[in-house]
C-alpha cells in the first residue's frame, strides 16, 4: 500500500458535496469532472516523467489558468441574470474582448491598457443586447444568439491580419513569502494579475449583491420588477447596470485568453467557453462562490483534453473534444430536473416596458 494512496480525496469529496448542494445527481457530475482531471494529470506525469508532487502542482495550475476566463464570464452572466436579463451572447462578447485586448496590447505594448480596453469593448458590445431587450423589448434569447454570431464573425474578420502575431501580456509573478509555501505556494501565489483578481472578485460580488443598497435593488429588479417599480426603484437603470457590468467582466474573460493564457491571437479562440459559462450559472445556482469551483473544474477539463491529445493518449480525439460540451449538456439536463428553481431570479428573461 502506498503512503499517499488517499491523495486528499476525502477533502475533495467535501468540496464536491458542497458544490453540488448535496444533490446526488450534481455530485456525480462534479465527481466525473474531478476524476477526468486527475486521470489527465496522471497521464501527463507518466508521459513527461515528472515527480508526483510536481503533478499535484501541475493539476492546480491547470485548474487556475484554464478556469480563469470561464470564471470572469460566469460572474458577468450572474450579474446580468440577477438583474433579470438573460444574455446568451457571452461567447460573442468574450471573443470581442479577446480581440480588442490583443489588438491594443500589440499596438500600445501596454497590457493594462489592453485589458481595460477589452473590458470596455465587452461593455459596449453588451449594450447592444440592452438596446434590443430593454428599449425595443426584443426577445432576449434571440438577441443573445445574434450577439454571439455577430461577435464571433466580427472578431474573426478583423483578427485575420493578427493571426500568428504575438503581443505583450500578463506573466506570472510570485508573491513574496507566500509563493514559498510548499505545494500551495506555486499554485496560488505564482500567478498573473488577472488570476490574483479572481481571489477577491467573487466575494466582492457576493457582498455587493447581498449587503449593499445597489446590489439589493438589482436583485429586487430581477425577482419582481413590478414590485420594485412600485417601491420607487428605477427598473431599467438597474437592468442596464447588470448588463453593462456583466459585459465588462465577459470582455476581461476573453482578454485573459489572448493576453495571459496564450499571448497570441487565433480565430475562434474562445472555443465555446462562453456557452460553458452560461451553463455554469445554473450549475452554481447563481452564486458567485460556487461559480469559482465550477469554472475551475470545467476549465481544467477543457485544458486537459487538449493536453491529452498532444501527448498521444489512446482516446479518440473527437471524443476528447466533445467531453466538455457533453458534460455541459448533462448539467443543463440535470438542472432542469431540479424542482422549484428557487435560486433563479423569478423575472429572468421577462422584459419590462420602458416606462420608468
Amino acid at each position: 500500500m502506498q503512503p499517499s494512496i488517499m491523495a486528499g480525496y476525502g477533502y475533495t469529496a467535501i468540496v464536491v458535496a458542497w458544490l453540488a448542494s448535496l444533490n446526488p445527481l450534481y455530485i456525480a457530475i462534479a465527481s466525473i469532472l474531478l476524476a477526468g482531471l486527475r486521470v489527465g494529470v496522471e497521464h501527463l506525469q507518466l508521459d513527461l516523467q515528472v515527480p508526483a508532487a510536481f503533478g499535484d502542482i501541475l493539476e492546480g495550475l491547470i485548474l487556475l489558468t484554464s478556469g480563469t476566463p470561464i470564471l470572469y464570464a460566469t460572474l458577468g452572466e450572474i450579474l446580468c441574470e440577477k438583474a433579470g436579463v438573460l444574455n446568451l451572447g457571452v461567447e460573442g462578447i468574450m471573443i470581442v474582448g479577446a480581440f480588442t485586448g490583443f489588438m491594443v496590447a500589440h499596438t500600445t505594448g501596454n497590457p493594462l491598457v489592453a485589458v481595460a480596453a477589452a473590458g470596455f469593448a465587452g461593455l459596449l458590445f453588451s449594450s447592444l443586447h440592452g438596446l434590443v431587450c430593454l428599449i425595443f423589448l426584443g426577445n432576449q434569447v434571440v438577441s443573445g444568439l445574434a450577439l454571439t454570431l455577430l461577435g464571433t464573425g466580427l472578431a474573426n474578420y478583423l483578427g485575420t491580419s493578427f493571426v500568428g502575431l504575438s503581443a505583450p501580456g500578463f506573466s506570472p509573478f510570485p508573491i513574496p513569502y507566500l509563493a514559498a509555501i510548499p505545494y500551495l505556494g506555486p499554485i496560488f501565489f505564482n500567478q498573473d494579475l488577472l488570476v490574483y483578481l479572481t481571489y477577491i472578485l467573487p466575494p466582492l460580488i457576493w457582498f455587493s449583491l447581498h449587503l449593499t443598497k445597489t446590489g439589493l435593488a438589482l436583485r429586487a429588479v430581477g425577482e419582481n420588477p413590478e414590485a420594485a417599480l412600485a417601491a420607487g426603484l428605477h427598473v431599467l437603470r438597474y437592468r442596464w447596470l447588470g448588463i453593462l457590468g456583466g459585459g465588462f467582466f465577459m470582455g476581461i474573460g476573453g482578454a485573459y485568453l489572448s493576453l495571459a493564457y496564450t499571448h497570441l491571437w487565433t480565430n475562434n479562440m474562445t472555443a465555446g467557453r462562453g456557452w460553458i459559462a452560461v451553463a455554469l450559472v445554473i450549475f452554481a445556482f447563481w452564486r458567485p462562490g460556487r461559480a469559482v469551483f465550477g469554472a475551475y473544474l470545467f476549465g481544467g477539463i477543457m485544458s486537459l483534453q487538449m493536453r491529452m491529445q498532444a501527448t498521444g493518449t489512446q482516446i479518440p480525439s473527437s471524443l476528447l473534444l466533445m467531453l466538455p460540451y457533453i458534460l455541459t449538456i448533462l448539467v443543463l439536463i440535470l438542472s432542469s430536473l431540479k424542482k422549484g428553481y428557487s435560486d433563479a431570479p423569478a423575472a429572468l428573461g421577462v422584459n419590462m416596458p420602458p416606462r420608468n
